[in-house]
């Protein structure tokens, strides 16, 4: 068996125990700095909004093979912005330029009339070496790109309903639709704090892996919580408070939740280096980079955030406080007894360890001593101290009214 499995095992049977629930506090701090890492650079960076959100014009120059690499990128730029400033074209005097695989760069410029589109062409065109037929041009309007992000937010105000509803009908609990919708806004603050200090684009593609990594960490919460609930039906019988149940199921979907999450980390990161290295830009890395980062913070909340929260709401209800004070009088006995649990004496008890081994007997050349002819000498390992025979004769006493040991004159005594 390999140390993992092992590992696993002794998780799962409680023989090792990593205090999640016991030190909530500190999993919140470390949470808190994370999520203001990530606010500071959504509020203060801001959020690289694509040309779908903010509207704009966008060309794709498709290149010979081979050069489509940065050097020409940049002079491309270069030319974009001096024939903005020379032409007063302000939309344009910042052009995003990058490439898009090993034969395309993309250009993308603020709106512009359709005058200023043909001369912001003419001036790729140039600096690109390429004909008209070579360049594509598209105008996106700032209209279009409000309806997207309206039916962004629509899809995840309907999916966070979804999630209450659901996991308030599944665990009939309303605690754990709160843990599960803290772990989720956690995922997505920090998702999108990335995003905001990396400074890549947010496109369509990006709101797509966000709605998608909402899923994957819903799934891996649902699963602990699933564990929590079966931990703590019966709370009575395992002697164990609501907190010490919860931490246990944590510990048994531990190994599961993080296979799972490198099994899923792996391609994504694959998608990621192509989309970054490679490929250099478009919506593969836009969807590869939400992915990656929400599966990692999934990981996390549903580990450290979810369950530490639903067994501090758990705790406020009377029952369960109720129920952890038994559990803690039970557990002071037992420390205060350590042979409060073994068993009491029955009449079907046997008189040995049935189930021990044999001991080994030295074997020794010596004849063993033999008692007198005719004179059985009883086994007397096999007895009790009230059921053992007396080591001497007995013979009716008058006065003790019972059998007692015959006792010889004191001038033999000691005499064989």
């Amino acid at each position: 068996m390999s140390k993992m499995s092992r590992l696993g095992q002794h998780l799962y049977d409680g023989t090792v125990s990593i205090d999640f629930v016991g030190r909530r506090l500190l999993w919140y701090a470390i949470s808190a700095v994370i999520v203001a890492i990530a606010m500071f650079g959504l509020l203060g960076k801001g959020l690289n909004l694509g040309i779908e959100f903010e509207g704009g014009v966008e060309y794709r120059v498709s290149m010979p093979a081979g050069q489509a690499d940065q050097e020409t990128v940049e002079e491309i730029r270069e030319a974009v912005a001096q024939t903005a400033e020379d032409e007063g074209i302000e939309a344009a005097s910042s052009p995003i330029v990058n490439t898009s695989g090993d034969n395309n760069i993309r250009v993308q410029t603020e709106p512009l009339t359709n005058d200023e589109a043909t001369t912001i062409s003419e001036a790729i065109q140039e600096a690109a070496g390429v004909g008209e037929d070579d360049i594509s041009q598209a105008a996106i309007g700032a209209t279009w790109g409000q309806q997207v992000a309206d039916r962004a937010l629509l899809g995840l105000g309907v999916f966070l309903v979804l999630v209450v509803l659901f996991i308030w009908a599944y665990f009939r609990e309303w605690k754990m639709s709160v843990g599960a919708l803290v772990a989720l806004a956690h995922d997505v603050i920090i998702t999108v704090g990335i995003y905001a200090l990396s400074g890549f684009e947010v496109t369509p593609a990006t709101v797509t892996g966000i709605l998608t990594i909402l899923g994957f960490s819903l799934y891996d919460t649902v699963v602990v919580f699933d564990k929590v609930r079966e931990n703590t039906r019966n709370l009575a019988r395992t002697h164990q408070t609501y907190g010490q149940a919860a931490n246990l199921a944590v510990n048994q979907t531990l190994v599961r939740s993080i296979n799972t999450s490198i099994v899923a980390l792996l391609p994504v990161g694959a998608l990621l280096y192509v989309g970054v290295v490679t490929l250099g830009s478009g919506a593969l890395k836009d969807l590869a980079l939400a992915l990656f980062v929400g599966m990692a913070a999934g990981l996390y909340s549903s580990v450290f955030i979810a369950t530490p929260l639903v067994v501090q709401l758990k705790e406020m209800e009377p029952g369960v406080k109720a129920g952890d004070a038994r559990a803690l009088r039970h557990s002071k006995r037992q420390e205060a007894d350590r042979f409060a649990n073994v068993p009491a004496f029955t009449e079907d008890m046997p008189v040995y360890d049935e189930s021990a081994e044999p001991r080994d007997v030295p074997e020794t050349d010596e004849e063993p001593e033999r008692g007198p002819v005719g004179v059985t000498t009883p086994d007397r390992s096999r007895y009790t101290a009230g059921e053992r025979p007396a080591g001497r004769p007995v013979a009716p006493s008058a006065a003790a009214k019972r059998a007692q040991p015959e006792r010889k004159p004191r001038s033999q005594r000691g005499k064989k």
